[in-house]
């Protein structure tokens, strides 16, 4: 293959990776934005030029040759290389645009991300975002989300992870509610209290806590079966609830700290952390590519400076 022909396959080259992906030439012609049409052309061309029948067609289907096969399996990397150099050199010269679909959970998606959009579409207006607030586990490539802000600890090894800020979880309740129904003071006395509790699927719920023991022994662990008048899948409720003297609420330390209500609010077994049921760091999660897109990267980086102080009680 001289020069010539070489630099006039290389976009053929392209199209057969994705017919090895699809199988199909109409998916193949949807994704290139070209009529089915052209691909076939193209396909005739390239196996014109490279001298050996690159694909089988059905009536149903479309599958490699041998010859196909290994012509995508030692060209695909060299391909994505160039595209993704020819990305990062655009990404040079522009600015960051084009559509970021984000999804977040309710509470820290109404009281810490969407204060913080209106500075980053100022930064960059070329920028557009979608916030899909969600207390679901939602699958960011089947549901096509760039981005999801999550509590994790651990993340799939085909999604690329980025720590935004460390978290913690709180036990929390109103004066009223202990002046009304005591101070424990060890974590199994929970079980004669009225505990708010997060909605979640699985067994009869429960809080673990964990307290330092000094003198280099082991950290005391402790797990308590727990129930109450009120559970619900949103921490700004369990929040209300709890300030409103209902019970004592487990709650992630970005809501506890948010809004009027955690003014009335105390801590509960202060001595003891709770542990296991929140994540103890807020996590960017974005299914894994070779490069990080820059509107994504963008605001990954502008969460990253909004979050980084983590959150604290009001002074």
């Amino acid at each position: 293959m001289g020069t010539r022909d070489f630099e006039a396959a290389l976009p053929d080259l392209h199209m057969l990776t994705v017919i090895a992906e699809t199988r199909s030439l109409t998916q193949t012609a949807r994704r290139l934005g070209v009529a089915k049409s052209s691909v076939s052309i193209r396909l005739k061309d390239l196996e014109r030029t490279i001298g050996v029948p690159l694909v089988r067609r059905t009536t149903r289907s479309i599958t490699l040759t041998a010859a196909g096969q290994q012509l995508v399996e030692e060209t695909r990397a060299s391909l994505v290389h160039i595209e993704g150099g020819i990305a990062r050199v655009k990404d040079l010269a522009a600015a960051p645009r084009g559509l970021v679909r984000v999804t977040a959970p309710v509470a820290l998606g109404r009281q810490h991300i969407a204060p913080a959009l209106p500075q980053l579409l100022e930064r960059y207006p070329d920028l557009r975002l979608e916030l899909d607030l969600s207390d679901r586990f939602v699958n960011l490539t089947q549901e096509g989300f760039d981005l999801a802000v999550r509590h994790a600890n651990r993340v799939p090894e085909s999604h690329v992870a980025t720590l935004l800020c460390e978290t913690r979880s709180l036990l929390l309740a109103s004066p009223r509610y202990l002046a009304r129904r005591g101070v424990p003071e060890h974590p199994g006395e929970l079980t004669r209290h009225d505990c708010l509790l997060y909605l979640r699927d699985g067994g009869a719920p429960s809080w673990s806590f964990e307290r330092s023991v000094r003198r280099g022994r082991a950290a005391e662990r402790v797990s308590v079966p727990v129930r109450g008048p009120l559970r619900a899948n949103n921490s700004e409720v369990l929040r209300e609830a709890a300030a409103a003297g209902m019970g004592v609420g487990l709650l992630p330390d970005f809501t506890a700290w948010s809004g009027a209500a955690s003014r009335e609010l105390v801590p509960v077994l202060p001595q003891w952390r709770p542990v296991g049921f929140f994540g103890e760091r807020l996590q960017a999660i974005r299914p894994w590519s070779p490069r990080t897109p820059r509107a994504v990267q963008c605001v990954i980086d502008h969460l990253r400076e909004t979050l980084a102080q983590g959150f604290s009680a009001p002074p």
